[in-house]
């Protein structure tokens, strides 16, 4: 009979989740199950509320990464009214996404994931996170702490405040920006692309003393998605859907986001509170497919950007095809911030972005509508079913980190795989378990945020339920 080998909270990750590991007979790893503990049920509680209130209750679903609950529900609400959104407002929402995208990959990198990195996955848990970081390396955690200052002081300006901004309706954007705003988004360009640029030059020169961890941290083919703009160019706001194989050969092109219902299916685990969506044609589990930075690098043909487009060519050689590698999630999210920080400075000139002409006004012409905006984690689908009154009688939503959950799954079984042999459990080796579900950058509750230390419970328990091992930080 298998043993289980718990691992209970996972930390530094948005939300709260444990790992189980199962044992065969002879010791080894059979499988690993990743499980979220916490029960979401947003859908329920938006039903019966008008829809145009939406973007703002969703956008209280995620403390990181607001912004793309508040855009995927805006662009639903739009659907909804059957308007088109004045392209000023199109270019500010854009604007709006890049600046999400930029802040919450440098919260990622800098303060959740770099600890491992520069401290080395073995060293004390202790000392092995921000805090850690900031005594070994002030000057990298200055420079991450003011690389997503920019992209949240950008949100601000926009909409007023950094977290939960009520900015973005359906039918377009509630302001503009002014000469002030523009001026002190320019005068910021130059410090942020530098350090992303250094960010980058740092984690490639730390690939090769990492090679152990890049090889088996979620190492495995599957499908890539995301959305890709005209010639599949890097796209995160409009444009459609894309999926490529492990080879990055394209498996489906051109597909309509607002129809997503049709080529993703959405599977349950009575062990886990996460959906496991799907590619529909394959079927559950074959169909398992992996979204956000590493996907969206996958599926698409340019970054658009010089310098991004300098990263992306060296990023392919990651790979024979597609780079399957997780670990390297890390990389492209750095060059999805370095794209950022390129395309924000390129829209600078544009005035349009002082516009007056930022809304579409109408009342309810259609009874369905679907979303979508390429969130830091990934696509975001919100889509939305009313009455002839406006209100909500069916929401659902697809979230990045679900669509990753299949993936998640084999990663940590990987991982497990790899450095477990026998009952004893270093706790280097939990940590690269922890690792690896950090390289999705999972955003588990979308309302809470750990950083640090936190309780860490191991048990082992033998056939008959005995606990014959037991640990606890």
């Amino acid at each position: 009979m298998a043993k289980r080998i718990l691992i209970d909270p996972v930390t530094r990750i948005e939300g709260h989740a444990k790992i189980s590991i199962y044992l065969d007979d002879a010791d080894q790893v059979d499988h690993a199950r990743f499980h979220v503990t916490e029960f979401r049920g947003f859908e329920r509680m938006y039903e019966g509320r008008p829809f145009w209130e939406m973007p703002a209750i969703t956008a209280r679903v995620c403390g990181i990464c607001p912004v793309s609950h508040l855009l995927a529900s805006s662009r639903a609400g739009d659907e909804l009214l059957a308007v088109e959104v004045p392209l000023p407002a199109k270019k500010l929402r854009r604007l709006n996404n890049l600046a999400q995208i930029l802040q919450s990959h440098a919260l990622s990198f800098f303060h959740l994931s770099a600890p491992d990195f520069l401290l080395g996955f073995d060293s004390d848990p202790v000392r092995r996170n921000v805090f850690g970081l900031i005594a070994e390396h002030p000057e990298l955690a200055r420079s991450g702490i003011r690389l997503r200052q920019f992209g949240q002081e950008i949100i601000e300006r926009l909409g007023g405040k950094k977290i939960h901004p009520a900015w973005c309706v359906p039918g377009g954007v509630r302001s503009s920006l002014d000469d002030e705003d523009l001026r002190w988004i320019r005068d910021r360009i130059p410090e942020s692309r530098d350090v992303t640029v250094q960010a980058l030059e740092l984690f490639k020169g730390l690939v090769e003393k990492f090679r152990q961890e890049a090889q088996s941290f979620g190492n495995f083919p599957s499908l890539h998605m995301g959305l890709v703009g005209v010639g599949g160019l890097w796209e995160h706001g409009e444009g459609t859907v894309r999926f490529v194989d492990s080879e990055r050969k394209i498996v489906a092109d051109g597909l309509d986001p607002r129809k997503f219902f049709d080529y993703i299916g959405e599977a349950v685990e009575p062990w886990s509170y996460l959906k496991s969506p799907y590619y529909r044609p394959l079927g559950y589990r074959d169909g398992m497919y992996r979204v956000g930075p590493l996907a969206r690098l996958n599926v698409c043909d340019s970054m658009g950007t010089p310098l991004a487009n300098k990263e992306l060519d060296e990023f392919r050689q990651l790979g024979a095809g597609a780079v399957n590698a997780s670990f390297f999630f890390h990389q492209a999210r750095l060059i999805e911030v370095l794209a950022c920080v390129e395309r924000i400075e390129k829209m600078l000139d544009d005035p349009d972005l002082k516009s007056k002409d930022l809304r579409a006004d109408a009342g309810v012409n259609r009874l369905e509508g679907v979303g979508c905006s390429e969130a830091p984690r990934g696509t975001l689908f919100h889509h939305y079913q009313i009455d002839e009154n406006g209100l909500i009688r069916k929401a659902n939503l697809v979230i990045a980190t679900g669509q990753n959950n299949l993936a998640m799954n084999q990663t940590v079984t990987q991982i497990a795989r790899e450095y477990i042999s026998g009952p004893e459990i270093p706790e280097g080796v939990l940590n690269r378990i922890e690792a690896g579900i950090r390289a999705f950058d999972p955003c588990l509750s979308c309302s809470t945020h750990a950083i640090g230390q936190m309780p860490l419970h191991v048990e082992m328990v033998r056939s008959d339920g005995q606990i014959i091992d037991e640990r606890q930080r």
